[in-house]
């Protein structure tokens, strides 16, 4: 197979994924290469608020605004950590630079910065990411596990997460009723 590279990418979970943590996900590709991918699921909330969280943590959240922004269930891997994807990249300790736009962040200093400061304004938060070694990703695609388009930052830093997976598969010209579970080969 051609070596593909898929950051910045979404992945869209076809109706056939029986896996129940990427079952009807929007994943968004944060890292792809040789060695595998890595991404974060952008449409599944779990019972916490970022306020919530950041309680948790004993970081004093002093401006309004990110109180009840829902945290997401970022994937079945490292789900203790908390991963920040952000507008813009900015300058944080351990950050992933997807693009010239968007960041990924697993440092502290960043929550810090939001509950301070509110900034970066756009972000969004979650638990745990979804991995992938190497051709992993690659063979669940010839399996037609996923759908695959260019991610667009507004369905991730301005939709509601309910309708992210609508959107992404607008981006297509697809509507996810008309979606059938089996896929054929020729």
């Amino acid at each position: 197979m051609p070596r593909i590279n898929l950051t910045d990418h979404f992945l869209i979970a076809m109706p056939a994924m029986v896996d129940s943590y990427f079952s009807k996900t929007l994943v968004y590709v944060a890292e792809h290469n040789e060695r595998g991918a890595l991404g974060i699921i952008v449409n599944r909330p779990i019972d916490m608020s970022l306020g919530t969280l950041l309680e948790k943590i004993d970081v004093p959240l002093e401006v309004d605004g990110f109180a009840n922004l829902p945290v997401l269930f970022g994937g079945p891997v490292q789900t203790d950590r908390g991963f920040v994807l952000h507008r813009p990249v900015g300058q944080w300790q351990s950050t992933l630079a997807i693009n010239d736009q968007v960041g990924l962040t697993s440092s502290r200093d960043i929550l810090q910065a939001v509950a301070r400061s509110g900034l970066p304004r756009d972000v969004m938060v979650t638990l745990g990411y979804a991995g992938w070694a190497a051709g992993q990703l690659e063979h669940e695609l010839t399996q037609n596990a996923w759908l695959t388009v260019l991610a667009e930052p507004h369905i991730l830093f301005e939709l509601p997460y309910e309708e992210r997976l609508a959107s992404a598969l607008e981006l297509l010209g697809v509507n996810l009723a008309n979606l059938a579970d089996a896929a054929g080969h020729a």
